[in-house]
């Protein structure tokens, strides 16, 4: 009998095990990666772009204090635009994390292409119409044959530049509200200059 409630127990605890959610995988963290990559952007700090008319050109390529082959392992180039912390401030969906699956900061993805060792990237971006204003700075990760990040390279906070989104209201629909609403106030005087008169007759 005691054998027998043995086995049970045990069919019992690798059900459970079976049923529990596997806990997530940590992602890989940033300040484990190597800098490796030289990163600019066309913008300069403080510049401010258009929504859908602007547009950045981002330039990569291996630094040039890592040894050779270094990026050896390099497969492809994955370029993202991230908020800058004067961005992400009292905005929770836009935080930054060390947790690479976890981070928030660099949500727009421009470009990904194959790396060509020894040779600098380029790539020339339109900024989209749906970017929110704010201020942005560009960051570039190598990705190896997995697709899992191994190295980065930044432009940086210091270098961050703005973006005006569009916010769907025209100047001429900001005009036209203005217009109607100054004669509603002159047709509002009027009518109620009219019905003092009859009032004093």
């Amino acid at each position: 009998m005691a054998r027998q409630g043995g086995v049970v127990s045990l069919v019992v605890v690798l059900l459970l095990g079976a049923c529990l959610p596997a806990p997530a995988a940590a992602g890989v963290l940033l300040s484990t990666l190597p800098k490796a990559l030289a990163v600019t952007a066309s913008p300069k700090p403080g510049q401010v772009l258009h929504s859908g008319v602007d547009k950045v050109t981002v330039t990569w390529s291996l630094n040039t204090t890592e040894p050779a082959g270094a990026d050896a392992a390099y497969k492809s180039v994955q370029v993202r635009l991230c908020y800058a912390p004067v961005s992400q401030k009292d905005r929770g969906w836009r935080k930054s994390d060390d947790d690479l699956s976890k981070d928030k900061a660099c949500q727009f993805k421009l470009t990904q292409q194959d790396y060509a060792a020894g040779a600098r990237g380029s790539f020339e971006y339109t900024v989209a119409r749906d970017i929110p204003t704010g201020s942005y700075y560009v960051r570039a990760y190598a990705l190896d044959a997995s697709g899992t990040q191994v190295a980065y390279g930044q432009t940086g906070p210091a270098a961050a530049f703005d973006v005006a989104g569009i916010t769907g209201i025209h100047a001429s629909i900001k005009v036209a509200a203005g217009v109607f609403s100054a004669f509603s106030v002159a047709a509002l005087a009027f009518f109620f200059v009219v019905e003092n008169r009859k009032k004093n007759k």
